[in-house]
């Protein structure tokens, strides 16, 4: 698998978010795939483009936040699922089990559902960041049992190496009201 390398940077000052976008994108050939205030007022950039112009980008990001940086991560061959998954709204019905993880912050949630979807054959159904979430964010995993099982815990492993782990679940067989509030 080749995916995209991508870069973002999570800031606790939107001002300083809009100067963060500019520095990145001026700082190498990228292009820009969201840049937005999240909830608990802070702002986040999120940057697409070849490995070495991802990493130059969030390098000059950080510099460029002057104090207000969060966190950031930059993510090479990044799995496609993860892109197509950020706010996703009528995505297919899901089934089988349903995997839930929770962090403290986007930028480690970004990471962790890429290390998920690249250690099993999951569905990485959505991947909601900060949007009415006091600035957390989760991912909901879909498959069969082990499955979801060994990429929640791959997703935990990533939280937990950064200290940004709120909770996980697996529920096996969820109820149908709960699949109503997954779509």
């Amino acid at each position: 698998m080749n995916g995209p390398s991508i870069g973002l940077l999570e800031l606790s000052s939107i001002a300083a978010g809009f100067a963060v976008a500019d520095a990145m994108l001026k700082a190498g050939d990228v292009r820009l795939l969201l840049s937005r205030s999240i909830c608990s007022g802070k702002y986040m950039v999120l940057i697409g483009g070849e490995a070495a112009a991802v990493g130059s980008a969030v390098e000059a990001g950080i510099w460029a936040a002057q104090g207000c940086l969060i966190d950031h991560v930059a993510l090479a061959n990044l799995h496609p699922e993860v892109l197509t998954a950020i706010g996703r709204q009528s995505p297919d019905a899901p089934s089988g089990a349903l995997g839930v993880v929770e962090s403290f912050n986007i930028a480690a949630m970004i990471a962790a559902a890429d290390a998920a979807v690249k250690s099993s054959n999951v569905e990485l159904h959505e991947l909601r960041l900060a949007m009415a979430l006091g600035g957390k964010a989760f991912a909901l995993l879909t498959g069969d049992v082990a499955s979801v099982q060994s990429a929640v815990d791959a997703a935990k492993r990533v939280l937990s190496e950064a200290g940004m782990l709120v909770n996980a679940v697996v529920i096996p067989r969820p109820h149908p009201d709960v699949w109503r509030e997954v779509v």
